[in-house]
């Protein structure tokens, strides 16, 4: 089991997806996705495997939720530098986690 010290140790934060684009040398379809958190983290990149349910026009500007303190990862030939939080449903498929609201981007998520 899990602690609730284990939890805080992750950093997730509010982000809004900058520019979107197909990665040809994934072998699952992915995007890779440039998000911008704000001042205090910057603008950070991700692969995320959302193709079945979004196309690029659809990603962009959304907000969404990552987990911004792993360690950097090379995915096909780019570097993934946050977690895109998402639920993996076996009826619809990959589907983002996202604010209610119209947040701050970099506001931490608790």
């Amino acid at each position: 089991m899990a602690e609730i010290t284990d939890f805080m140790k992750l950093d997730m934060r509010i982000g809004e997806i900058i520019s979107v684009e197909y990665n040809d040398k994934a072998i699952n379809p992915a995007y890779k996705l440039q998000i911008n958190f704000g001042d205090e983290i910057g603008v950070k990149n991700s692969s995320a495997q959302l193709c079945e349910n979004y196309k690029p026009d659809e990603l962009m500007g959304r907000k969404i939720i990552s987990v911004v303190n792993f360690p950097a990862k090379k995915i096909a030939g780019f570097k993934s530098e946050v977690l895109v939080l998402a639920a993996v449903t076996r009826d619809k498929g990959t589907v983002l986690l996202k604010p209610d609201f119209d947040v701050e981007i970099g506001s931490k998520i608790l």
